[in-house]
């Protein structure tokens, strides 16, 4: 179920506001929790059970780990902490990059394996990247655990988050969990909130969705001018649709009471890649400067360190968004800029000046790379923008 659907909107979600507006406070919880499944299982039921198992398996690490602590056991907790990791991140890999490990794996010669086919669970990436930020949080007692399950199952399944974000990390919603207020003030501005983000998505977006897919059907006869058109097309696409999305979900949490800050600070108005970063995706950002960035040393580590974590958590970045050889390239595109800021002269107004330009031809670059089926498409439509001939790469 999507939020521009009429489904959602015109039976799920007003049926949602009359149940969890007219139910006492004790069940305003365990209402979102009966809706959010329901929201969830919709299109995907046979993946409700696995969200349900995240769920149960990290709340009970939770409280392994708030009892190895209290006990005085840090290493313990630390080797329960890693098994917990990696099994969040063992089901993620599974449903979601196996196919990609297995066709790379395919190219060393005398390797023929075949991956299982799996259909990708809506919204895993979203979820297991929030249940993560708990057990971090638990894991370095920075916030206390949660033995509500609850209040816990409230924050995972919370379906305005769960399938497309934003990614809210638990110390950011733990408080609102336990109290918050719902007023027609607040009601009021996350409806507004909604109706902005569903008018970016469904008469901005997917217009311009129309326009990309007429020119990106065209084959030798594309122009210069036609390839530039589409790209430009996409990446203001991509802009609405996304941005469109978090808008609507963080409207929809207004409704229900929850504070979930903005996604999307106008990151096409950036003076460098930095600055994009700061503005674009920032729940994503954040998680991975949180419980990536930080714990590799940050920029505690001297200049060379500070880098080569930027270049990893890009690379991660890349990767997270899909599981293909493009989505890392963009990623590693994106951590190559960074890293270029970094090391050039810092301030004055040449660069701030210059950064208007190239900023926004660095990322309209590279949602290209982000968007090609393959590199081979990719290299096609970058000689058809900068040559007009058809040069394609080969990518098998």
């Amino acid at each position: 179920m999507v939020f521009s659907s009429l489904i959602f909107l015109f039976v799920f979600l007003p049926i949602t506001l009359v149940l969890y507006y007219i139910v006492p406070k004790p069940l305003k919880n365990p209402v979102l929790i009966l809706c959010s499944l329901i929201f969830y299982a919709w299109e995907t039921p046979q993946y409700l059970v696995l969200m349900l198992f995240s769920v149960v398996f990290n709340y009970c690490a939770g409280l392994e780990l708030d009892d190895l602590h209290q006990r005085g056991k840090p290493k313990a907790a630390k080797w329960v902490m890693i098994a917990v990791v990696v099994m969040n991140l063992f089901l993620l890999g599974f449903f979601k990059y196996s196919g990609f490990l297995v066709e790379n794996l395919n190219h060393i010669p005398g390797v023929a394996l075949t991956a299982a086919k799996v259909a990708l669970p809506v919204g895993i990436s979203f979820y297991t990247f929030q249940v993560l930020s708990y057990v971090f949080d638990v894991y370095r007692q920075n916030v206390p655990v949660q033995r509500n399950f609850v209040l816990f199952a409230t924050y995972v399944t919370f379906f305005p988050k769960l399938v497309s974000g934003p990614i809210v990390a638990y110390k950011d919603m733990e408080a609102q969990l336990r109290e918050r207020q719902v007023s027609l003030d607040r009601i009021c501005s996350g409806a507004t909130l909604f109706l902005t983000g569903l008018f970016k998505k469904v008469l901005i977006a997917d217009n311009l969705g129309v326009l990309y897919a007429g020119i990106s059907g065209q084959s030798g006869a594309m122009s210069v001018v036609t390839a530039w058109l589409g790209a430009i097309g996409y990446t203001l696409q991509l802009y609405f649709d996304f941005s469109g999305y978090s808008d609507m979900a963080i409207g929809l949490g207004q409704m229900f009471g929850f504070d979930i800050d903005k996604n999307f600070d106008y990151p096409y108005l950036s003076k460098s890649i930095t600055e994009f970063w700061r503005r674009w995706h920032i729940s994503l950002s954040s998680w991975f400067r949180d419980y990536l960035y930080i714990p590799l040393g940050g920029n505690r580590k001297g200049k060379l360190r500070t880098e080569v974590n930027k270049g990893i958590v890009f690379f991660c970045t890349g990767l997270w968004h899909g599981a293909s050889w493009n989505f890392v390239l963009w990623g590693l595109w994106h951590g190559v800029f960074i890293i270029l800021e970094d090391l050039l002269p810092k301030g004055g107004k040449v660069r701030r000046a210059i950064g208007h330009v190239t900023t926004p031809l660095i990322v309209l670059l590279g949602f290209v790379l982000f968007r090609a089926d393959t590199l081979g498409d990719a290299g096609r439509i970058f000689s058809k923008m900068f040559t007009g001939v058809d040069f394609t790469l080969q990518s098998d």
